[in-house]
């Protein structure tokens, strides 16, 4: 399973038994989301309104005490 980390905002790959606790960004797809191949090379991405929503996320479960997220787009 693949997690995005809340301070790094980067990906990680968790297998088995190992996996962390992670909050789920619930959401409505719009035209301009961030997809795996964004977050695997984010300067060839360029600026998409999707990395705000992300951003966002990344900060609100850190501040609820979450280190990683899952969200649907980026998967």
């Amino acid at each position: 399973m693949r997690l995005l980390n809340t301070s790094t905002f980067r990906l990680e790959s968790f297998f088995g038994r190992e996996l962390p606790i992670y909050a789920i960004l619930s959401h409505t797809w719009g035209d301009d989301e961030v997809t795996l191949q964004d977050m695997a090379n984010p300067e060839e991405s360029g600026p998409k309104s999707g990395y705000t929503k992300l951003r966002g996320c990344c900060r609100k479960a850190a501040e609820d005490g979450y280190e990683y997220v899952w969200i649907d787009t980026c998967w």
